[in-house]
């Protein structure tokens, strides 16, 4: 077999491949017999149609089977031979197939980039971990209370910070008016848009108000962005948000504390080990930052267009969460590629950049830290070590917490040998 490589960009190589004529005919002949055990033709039983025949009668499925298997074949055995290692599927261009011929195609595929290795040691980060205030852990405190505040029914007119059911119509310019009963919102809370948010605010059970209305130029819906209307808004009900006491009692209803102040402590700890958490990924962020600027590279434009997509997919997936059907909206995905790109590309150029180091320093994982990993996994999630390690095989979890607990090698590597960086 015949391969060429040429280089067409840092990232991109074209190769040229012939395979021998004797190679194509014999995946010619077991194909044909392939084709031959399921054919039929009119005076032959399935699978006793002359070779002959079979090659007039079904030779563009006969081509299609040697299509199938024989240049996938071959593209692989041209990957060995010039040990390139693509990260996305070839792009195939001037493909020769025919029986009695070699085999000839070209495929432009590309590569990780071979990144020259320089200073990633003794760099220089500016990092100062920022402590959890006391006004912090009052204002989780105070979060905990409005999480299990009681909502009651009042009479007085609906203020901001209260519970309103409405029933409420929108009609916009030109488009049919949306009506919709036992609407329940927040005051003030930006749920609703803020025509309708402040014309409900002095209305008690059973007060009506219309009032004119703009869609936002970022409303979710193309349509509407910028648009005009009316809202006509009928208050069903009011309620208000009655905090319980902050006391002993409050603590105990929460949890294993014994008075408020073991909440209290409980919240800081817990608030401590966050921020430690945060500092941490600060800290990361900003040593991998100085070595990046310390490596200029090109990446792969097929990694950052999968990074992008894994972007978007999770973005879709979040909508799903709060009840949007993504399908539903209008995606500009020129616009949202071009803005997602930049971020894209640096999450590749710092996973290639990691995985030059750690293949420098030899950190990859050893099969026992993974195993390891997967048993503190499966303990945490109270299932059998063998079943939780079965599931990330078959998921590719397996592989990706390999390369996670690379990573953090080489994040701790390039902490302890930053100066700065506390």
């Amino acid at each position: 077999m015949k391969v060429a490589v040429e280089e067409l960009e840092a990232c991109k190589r074209r190769l040229q491949v012939e395979a021998p004529e004797d190679l194509v005919q014999k995946a010619w002949e077991d194909a044909c017999g392939r084709v031959q055990r399921r054919a039929r033709l009119p005076g032959f039983r399935k699978g006793h149609v002359p070779k002959s025949l079979v090659k007039v009668h079904f030779a563009d499925e006969v081509r299609r089977e040697v299509a199938q298997r024989l240049i996938p074949d071959v593209y692989r055995q041209a990957l060995a031979e010039a040990q390139l290692r693509p990260v996305e599927e070839p792009d195939l261009q001037e493909v020769t197939l025919e029986e009695g011929t070699p085999l000839r195609f070209t495929a432009v595929v590309e590569i990780k980039p071979a990144i020259t290795l320089g200073s990633y040691k003794g760099l220089t980060v500016q990092h100062e971990p920022v402590p959890v205030t006391d006004d912090e852990g009052e204002h989780a405190l105070t979060h905990l209370r409005e999480e299990h505040a009681e909502l009651r029914s009042v009479e007085r007119a609906a203020a901001s910070g209260d519970l309103v059911i409405m029933d409420y119509t929108l009609a916009p310019d030109g488009m049919e008016p949306r009506t919709e009963q036992g609407y329940l919102f927040l005051v003030g809370s930006k749920a609703v848009l803020s025509e309708i948010d402040e014309a409900v605010v002095g209305l008690a059970a059973g007060g009506e108000r219309e009032v004119p209305v703009r869609f936002p130029e970022d409303h979710h819906r193309e349509e509407l962005r910028g648009k005009p209307g009316t809202a006509r808004v009928k208050v069903v009900e009011v309620k208000e948000k009655v905090l319980p006491p902050l006391d002993d009692d409050f603590a105990k209803a929460l949890g294993p504390y014994e008075d408020l102040a073991g909440l209290r402590a409980a919240i800081r700890k817990e608030l401590d080990a966050q921020r430690e958490r945060e500092n941490r990924r600060a800290l990361e962020e900003k040593v991998v930052d100085a070595v990046l600027a310390e490596h200029a590279f090109q990446v792969p434009e097929a990694m950052v267009l999968r990074q992008v997509g894994h972007v978007i997919g999770h973005t879709r997936e979040r909508l799903r969460q709060q009840g949007v059907d993504p399908d539903r909206m209008n995606w500009d995905y020129d616009k949202l590629i071009a803005e997602l790109r930049p971020g894209a590309e640096k999450t590749v150029r710092r996973a290639l950049l990691l995985e030059a180091i750690a293949e420098r320093e030899g950190m990859s994982p050893s099969d026992e830290d993974v195993t390891l990993e997967v048993e503190r996994i499966a303990k945490a999630t109270q299932r059998p070590a063998p079943a939780v390690r079965r599931l990330m095989e078959k998921s590719g979890d397996l592989e990706a917490l390999r390369l996670r607990l690379r990573e953090a090698r080489v994040l701790d590597f390039l902490i302890q040998h930053a100066t700065g960086a506390s």
